[in-house]
């Protein structure tokens, strides 16, 4: 019969428990790390982080340059679509969207607030350039053909209507905002109702959480 010497064994397998236990301490601090590094950002409105639609969009400002969302990439983006004649909602958001930059302070010029007409037939350069300009200097007005208007609005689920009202017409359009981080990902949906304070504090906050990398 072989021996076994089993005085041996009882520090190699104490050896090998405090590897295996320092090895698994390391494992959950790893882990808690982790977790506690991946920030949960809470927002005031509707938070919309990874929708499969309003991925991006190619339109003319007043000055004929085509314009996408690759153009503001560091900024947060506000895109709203209205047109220049509309009575109360378009200058009601416009409003509210020249009142967030102003409590942003210092950080201001971080927001770009982007006016789509889906109105091009009235909504000529010149006219949106003042119109825009009108609310704030750093807004802008962007357009597109009638065809192109309608793809660009179906990209972002954006209803609108032509409505004629005696010898002229309106227009019925969808009212809500949309935010995107300065990564250029759609990251809110702001309503009509949602008031500047609000919709500051989350600008605000895609500003500070905003990528190391950009």
């Amino acid at each position: 019969m072989p021996f076994h010497d089993s005085r041996h064994a009882g520090p190699a397998r104490t050896h090998l428990s405090r590897t295996l236990f320092v090895l698994i301490v390391g494992l959950f601090l790893a882990i808690g790390l982790s977790a506690c590094s991946k920030e949960t950002i809470s927002f005031r409105n509707t938070d919309i982080t990874g929708a499969n639609f309003g991925h991006d969009f190619s339109l003319l400002d007043p000055d004929g340059k085509t314009r996408t969302l690759e153009d503001f990439r560091g900024k947060v983006v506000m895109m709203f679509f209205g047109f220049t004649q509309c009575p109360d909602i378009c200058p009601t958001a416009l409003s509210r969207a020249a009142e967030v930059r102003r409590l942003l302070g210092v950080d201001a010029d971080k927001l770009q607030v982007i006016f789509v007409s889906v109105d091009p037939e009235r909504d000529l350069p010149g006219v949106l350039k003042a119109y825009t300009a009108a609310f704030d200097p750093d807004f802008l007005g962007l357009y597109t053909s009638l065809e192109d208007t309608r793809k660009v609005a179906d990209e972002f689920r954006v209803f609108y209507r032509k409505v004629p009202t005696g010898g002229s017409y309106s227009m019925d359009h969808s009212a809500t905002s949309y935010v995107f981080d300065p990564a250029g990902r759609l990251r809110l949906a702001v309503s009509y109702q949602s008031p500047a304070e609000s919709v500051a504090a989350d600008v605000s906050t895609l500003i500070q959480t905003a990528s190391p990398r950009l």
